[in-house]
């Protein structure tokens, strides 16, 4: 049985052994320092931000600006600081606190009650569980709000995607009822191909949009929030403000920039290897979520105890020489266990087929 107060240490320990990947990216700092070195001459950067003004960053809010359709972008840290800072300027023009948002959003459950504390913001649930909102979610909502949040994909519901008509439908109720719309697109990057409409004509449903480098882009970390320049202007202050505006930026502004160019034109392909993986694991004993993956990450489901199946997991990782995937959990559901999958560039260069075996026999035996 695997201890589970020194897991993660062992878990890390492998990961650090093996030389190949499939779901996790595995590099080292010196690695990814080295690649940075060589992306600014590659990309012309010759000169360091000055608190996030000048050289990559500022080419980085171009870039962003210009493919999400709207007049400006700010570069942010983190996506936390990014999404409690817009929302707060929605609230603090609307006059009301109150912001709408799906029960399972990130700001509900993973900020450490920050929005609250910081900023003074009070919830109301468009949806409660794995369900995305549509219009009559917001309709649902009595009273004078100050901001409506949506989340593509809802990532806790297992990256689940709303459809473009219920997109459109949320968009178009917002407006009527004056109502400003943001968008938590942490990994809208992913999100596009399954809509396959340009990326502005996505962000155009919105007030404003929230977009994240580390996640599918592969950048060491920050955000961009991108909406109508006044907006923009008053964002400014608060990433200050909430001590977001660091002496030097350029090394995040570089890898999100390399994202952009090398990973944004690939996600079309990572979707459609991991639907391939996920047709190929039922015949293996796994369930996936969802059933058809809109987009590269999606969640397996199985039989087993969370502590039997990391063992085997720890097993094939020193055997195989190979990070197969996360750890797995155990779920509400005593005798499920559950991990999520996300398909990049490591997991193309295996066949699918062979992928779902490696993980059938880890779950299996």
């Amino acid at each position: 049985m695997t201890d589970e107060t020194d897991f993660p240490d062992r878990f890390r320990a492998a990961a650090r052994s093996c030389d190949r990947t499939v779901f996790w990216r595995l590099t080292r700092p010196a690695d990814d320092l080295a690649r940075l070195a060589g992306a600014c001459t590659e990309l012309g950067i010759d000169e360091w931000d000055g608190y996030g003004s000048r050289g990559a960053v500022a080419e980085l809010e171009s870039q962003v600006a210009a493919l999400l359709g709207k007049p400006a972008a700010l570069f942010v840290p983190s996506g936390t600081l990014a999404q409690q800072a817009v929302l707060r300027i929605w609230c603090d023009r609307s006059g009301s606190r109150r912001v709408a948002l799906p029960d399972l959003s990130h700001l509900v459950h993973h900020e450490e009650d920050g929005p609250r504390r910081l900023h003074g913001l009070e919830w109301d649930f468009l949806t409660t569980g794995r369900r995305t909102p549509v219009a009559a979610d917001l309709a649902a909502v009595p009273g004078r709000l100050g901001a409506a949040l949506t989340e593509v994909p809802l990532r806790d519901a297992g990256c689940l995607l709303p459809s473009w008509d219920d997109l459109v439908g949320l968009s178009t109720a917002a407006r009527e009822r004056g109502v400003p719309l943001h968008l938590d697109g942490a990994r809208l990057w992913e999100s596009q191909p399954f809509y396959d409409r340009p990326l502005a004509e996505i962000a155009g449903l919105f007030d404003s949009v929230y977009v994240s480098f580390y996640k599918g882009l592969g950048a060491q970390a920050g955000a961009c929030v991108v909406a109508d320049q006044d907006v923009v202007d008053e964002l400014r202050v608060w990433r200050k403000r909430m001590g977001g505006t660091l002496f030097a930026m350029t090394p995040y502004a570089v890898g999100a920039l390399l994202g952009l160019r090398d990973e944004l034109p690939r996600m079309g392909e990572y979707a459609d290897w991991a639907r391939s993986l996920a047709a190929a694991l039922p015949s293996r004993g796994l369930r996936v979520h969802p059933a058809e993956p809109g987009m590269c990450t999606f969640e397996v489901y199985a039989d087993g105890v969370a502590e039997v199946v990391n063992e085997r997991l720890l097993a094939f990782m020193e055997a195989e020489g190979t990070v197969l995937c996360g750890p797995f959990r155990q779920t509400d559901d005593p005798g499920t266990v559950v991990t999520e999958l996300a398909c990049y560039a490591a997991a193309t260069s295996y066949d699918p087929e062979k992928v779902a075996d490696w993980l059938g026999h880890v779950v299996n035996g």
